[in-house]
């Protein structure tokens, strides 16, 4: 009999942060989310065809990829990684540091993006590239010393190899605008080789690996089932690397001397995306199959519809690779990658860990700790859900129909979905200061 994916919890309170270090990764996170909503509004009329370029629809981009994606990231990685690889917390000022540098770094590189402002953008982007350096560092010593989940922290691993490919060739593409400014610098790397690269590897690499190996923690700890089979996921894990080498080759065009007409290493990687996607796919559903919690509420229809527009985005890329003709599909890809399979398996799982970690911070030195059921507001995340999706179905129609007006009227309703998460997390905080303890427990989560 496997283990519950929960048994790592045996002893968590004692490898948590102070609630202020996640916490505010978390609330940075909904600003972000709201700002890139409106980002997308001011920037509408270039939407629909958008496929790069300086501009408001890049900085609403950036806003959810490095301010609602991976600042979330950062704050769920600090604190589960330790509780579930079972190590003390050592450090809190590297963290918080991380946030002082990080949060202001993102606001740079969206207002450069949005403003055409290239100096600006590089200078954020150096910002964020000191905090994810630190980031890995944190990351890397906690994965050295890890026992047990292997696959988890395999999957660790292979992110923090993404996460070094996603860096250099976001410095290589800042230096690029800079340099065509006539200010200063070269490109590290031709943006016909960056671009796909930071692709690849930032949106199914760092963050999509990051997502599949906390899912094998998470996934099976709401359902209460039992661990995946650690076997499988790995055989996942090599199909993922695989699919991102193959990917990576192709835009060197590593293939070219065959002299095929079509790009077979890219369709490749594709087939072999997918096959992990399916397997990964498999040992989540049989974990809420074997769960003995069956109904795991409202987040998790965001969560499926996510796992939906994974395997989606990768029938996507195969048929650009094909050759399609159709113009609106370069963007619809990029909707069904960040929008629909990133963020909203993120949303749906915020949803929940949230008042999960909320009230594992108050139950320290309390008698009577609140259920996460109490800390929630559903009536706001019911709002949210559904702003969510009619936004993101207004995108797909405006992008199809190439309609400016369209695509501002679904960023308007993204912004509401927003202001409502937004109630949900400020809620939330809230009630947790009002269960938690007197006196050093206040304090801590202030």
């Amino acid at each position: 009999m496997k283990p519950a994916a929960g048994a790592f919890l045996g002893g968590a309170a004692s490898r948590l942060l102070p609630a202020s270090i996640p916490f505010r990764f978390f609330g940075s996170a909904v600003v972000f989310q709201g700002l890139a909503w409106l980002a997308l509004m001011a920037g509408a009329d270039g939407l629909p065809r958008f496929v790069g370029g300086l501009g408001w629809p890049l900085a609403g981009l950036h806003l959810i990829t490095l301010g609602v994606l991976v600042m979330s990231a950062i704050g769920a990685s600090l604190q589960l990684l330790p509780v579930a690889t079972r190590q003390p917390v050592r450090s809190t000022f590297l963290p918080l540091a991380i946030w002082w540098l990080y949060t202001p770094g993102v606001a740079a590189v969206a207002a450069g993006m949005g403003l055409g402002m290239p100096a600006l953008l590089a200078a954020g982007a150096v910002a964020v590239l000191l905090a994810l350096l630190m980031v890995a560092a944190l990351l890397a010593r906690n994965l050295l010393g890890a026992r047990g989940m292997t696959a988890v922290v395999a999957h660790g691993w292979a992110a923090l190899a993404c996460l070094g490919v996603v860096l250099t060739t976001a410095l290589s593409m800042a230096l690029a605008y800079v340099g065509a400014a006539g200010e200063i610098g070269v490109p590290l790397l031709d943006r016909t080789s960056a671009l796909p690269w930071h692709l690849a590897f930032a949106g199914y690499g760092f963050m999509g690996l990051l997502a599949l190996g906390l899912s094998y923690i998470l996934v099976p700890m709401f359902a209460l089932s039992a661990a995946p089979d650690e076997r499988q996921a790995l055989h996942s894990l090599g199909l993922a690397i695989a699919a991102l080498l193959l990917a990576a080759a192709a835009a060197l065009d590593a293939g070219a001397a065959l002299g095929s007409g079509v790009p077979w290493l890219r369709l490749l990687a594709c087939a072999l995306g997918l096959a992990a996607v399916a397997l990964h796919l498999v040992l989540m559903f049989r974990s809420l199959r074997s769960g003995m919690r069956r109904e795991l509420g409202g987040s998790f229809i965001l969560v499926r519809f996510a796992w939906a527009c994974l395997p989606a985005s990768l029938l996507a890329a195969a048929a650009i690779t094909l050759g399609s003709r159709w113009p609106a599909l370069p963007t619809l890809f990029g909707l069904l990658l960040i929008g629909g399979w990133l963020l909203g398996f993120l949303l749906g799982i915020l949803q929940r860990i949230l008042p999960f970690l909320a009230s594992m911070h108050v139950a320290r030195g309390s008698k009577r700790p609140p259920t996460p059921g109490s800390l929630t507001d559903e009536r706001a995340l019911a709002v949210h859900r559904l702003c969510h999706f009619a936004a993101l179905a207004g995108l797909a129609l405006a992008i199809v129909a190439e309609s400016g007006a369209l695509a501002a009227l679904a960023a308007g309703i993204g912004a509401v979905g927003a202001a409502a998460f937004a109630r949900f997390y400020f809620k939330l905080r809230r009630r947790m200061a009002a269960a938690a303890p007197r006196a050093d427990g206040a304090r801590e989560l202030a």
